[in-house]
């Protein structure tokens, strides 16, 4: 069927698909001058119109190696927070004019190669948000070197998530994410969180309002210089986001929160 013709007499009109897009990766950083090097070199060689670091306040030599790779660095004069870090990542890409933002740990851990997969299928308007999958298998996601630990509680509050989201995401927790430039302009993050739950509630708030998700498989790599949260933080981490749930459905029922305020 041509999709062109009309449907019971309704014209079908194709969404126009840019030929182009500016593509700008942002990169929140703290203490990653051991990864920052490789995470860059992995970065496609075409598509990508900029490469903006923030630097929360770290203690070594983050800055001076971004600045020497070429990439737009803020640095924060003060440690304030993964989330807070994502809000300054977030804000400078829309400043730059950017069509697609992707953000990436620069820790080495998640394959920056594929950064041009996840940037294709929101041009194509596929999706509206794109988040990298750790866990294609039990087997690869183990053997490369995420704690079991870690892959049970994944496995768990990832599921949990899917029920109460209505989504099938493979890894809700992801340290590689593309948003097309609606969803950042839309979605209030400037009221988030500035620690990790950032992530939860940015998710949470995307499906409120009514954006598409997806996610594509993403070779991961843990190792002693890829940041990763202890478990004491993970287990606040979680408890955070089951909070963030309860408030997606409170607010569903007339008890409002400033979260999914448009």
């Amino acid at each position: 069927m041509d999709p062109q013709q009309p449907i019971d007499g309704v014209a079908i009109e194709e969404p126009r698909v840019p030929e182009t897009i500016r593509t700008v990766v942002v990169m929140p950083a703290y203490n990653a001058a051991r990864t920052l090097e490789r995470t860059v070199a992995d970065l496609p060689s075409e598509g990508i119109h900029e490469v903006i670091l923030v630097d929360d306040h770290s203690a070594d030599e983050t800055v001076e190696i971004a600045k020497q790779l070429g990439l737009t660095v803020i640095a924060h004069e003060a440690n304030r927070g993964y989330g807070a870090n994502q809000k300054t990542c977030y804000q400078r890409a829309l400043d730059s004019g950017a069509d697609v933002v992707v953000m990436i740990h620069p820790d080495y851990q998640y394959d920056a190669r594929l950064l041009g997969v996840a940037a294709e299928i929101l041009r194509l308007g596929v999706c509206d948000c794109v988040l990298g999958s750790r866990i294609r298998t039990r087997r690869e996601a183990l053997a490369g070197g995420m704690p079991r630990w870690k892959y049970l509680a994944n496995r768990i509050l990832t599921t949990i998530e899917n029920i109460a989201l209505g989504q099938n995401l493979g890894d809700f927790h992801s340290g590689f994410r593309a948003y097309r430039r609606e969803v950042l302009e839309t979605i209030p993050y400037h009221e988030n969180s500035d620690d990790f739950v950032f992530d939860s509630q940015f998710l949470a708030q995307a499906v409120h309002f009514g954006f598409k998700l997806g996610d594509i498989p993403v070779p991961v790599r843990y190792f002693d210089e890829a940041s990763s949260i202890n478990l004491w933080r993970s287990i606040r981490y979680g408890t955070s986001t089951l909070w963030v749930l309860a408030r997606f459905w409170m607010h569903r029922v007339g008890i409002r929160s400033r979260l999914f305020r448009a």
